[in-house]
């Protein structure tokens, strides 16, 4: 039985109403995340035997999807491919399905925030631009776990050619505990193959899209590279690098790729630094950075030749003072959750053996 929204908050601070989670098959949907183009996430928990649980996100795809076979076939298929990216940068894909006709996936809950707040909230905070060092780490990280995928191979050795096509600051999650993780590998592919609220879909990421994704021309890693640059660039100068009255002139902005340079917005970036940054940013592909691990070695070279050495640890120190308010109500909500009384029956459902086969 799926959760409905009315017994939901849209404040992902918020749980079940009833204190009760809801049942979805081996999983217990707690609380509403978010809700977008074409899916909806919870945050939720699998429940084994013996009272063992493990939280997950479960991201559900919205119902309309369901109806277009070509996109059924495409989600499958990569959230097949998904599953099998085991990186410290990529956000893990436990397990896809579907259950009474509701597709899924249910994946690792990171503990943190969105790039996109992290941005929104120095903003707010009167901080134009992140810390260079931190833009830069933040962006290395990112091409480690992008690199991976793109060499990722099949099990008959083959290379898979995975293009994620999605990458923005809402899609990068940063950990209260320092880590950068990609996410939603699996559905973008699929997304681009529907045809039902396409626009609604993409309304809003354009400004992230490469000059070639815009234009439909195949793709391949340079893409998610371009994107890369797009979301540093943002990093660096707390600026959208492609905006626009409309979604047409903002496609023709990124169609051109004409990039001013970032010290433009912050004098601060010294011209090696620019360098970077523009390559990654380049019209033709065969200019830009080939693979996304040339771009993280640079911007680690950077870093360590400019003697701003920046870890996992500095990422840490740095979330959980941008976000110590949202940390403590956090330790709350975790009380609240394990609080929350499993759906009748579905304890000894798991005892009998439903269920209780781990992720």
């Amino acid at each position: 039985m799926l959760m409905s929204p009315a017994v939901l908050s849209n404040n992902a601070t918020h749980t079940v109403a009833s204190n009760a989670a809801q049942e979805f098959g081996k999983y217990e949907l707690v609380s509403k995340l978010a809700s977008g183009g074409m899916a909806v996430t919870y945050r939720a928990r699998m429940r084994g035997a013996a009272g063992v649980t493990k939280p997950v996100v479960i991201k559900q795809i919205l119902p309309h999807f369901a109806d277009e076979p070509a996109f059924v076939e495409m989600f499958i298929s990569e959230a097949r491919v998904a599953a099998g990216l085991t990186h410290g940068n990529i956000a893990q894909v436990f397990d896809f399905g579907e259950i009474d006709g509701q597709y899924f996936l249910a994946m690792e809950f990171v503990h943190g925030q969105p790039l996109s707040k992290l941005l929104r909230r120095a903003q707010k905070a009167g901080l134009p631009t992140l810390p260079i060092p931190l833009a830069l780490y933040i962006a290395s990280q990112m091409s480690d776990g992008l690199d991976y995928a793109h060499r990722h191979r099949g099990e008959d050795g083959a290379p898979l050619g995975l293009v994620h096509r999605d990458v923005s600051p809402d899609n990068v999650l940063l950990s209260y505990e320092g880590q950068v993780k990609v996410i939603d590998f699996g559905i973008a592919k699929a997304a681009g193959k529907a045809t039902k609220t396409q626009a609604g879909i993409l309304k809003g990421k354009f400004g992230y899209m490469s000059p070639e994704q815009i234009r439909g021309l195949p793709l391949d890693r340079r893409s998610d590279i371009f994107a890369i640059g797009v979301c540093l660039y943002e990093m660096l100068t707390g600026e959208r690098l492609f905006v626009g009255d409309s979604d047409f002139s903002v496609l023709e902005k990124v169609r051109k790729a004409e990039v001013a340079p970032p010290s433009t917005y912050n004098r601060r970036i010294p011209e090696a630094l620019e360098k970077i940054v523009l390559k990654a940013l380049a019209r033709d592909v065969d200019e830009r950075y080939q693979y996304a691990n040339e771009l993280g070695d640079d911007l680690q070279r950077f870093l360590i030749t400019s003697e701003s050495i920046f870890s996992r640890k500095d990422l840490m120190q740095y979330m959980k003072s941008t976000f110590a308010e949202d940390v403590e109500r956090e330790k709350q909500r975790l009380q609240e959750y394990a609080d929350i009384r499993p759906p009748e029956g579905m304890l000894a459902a798991i005892e009998m053996g439903f269920g209780a086969n781990p992720i």
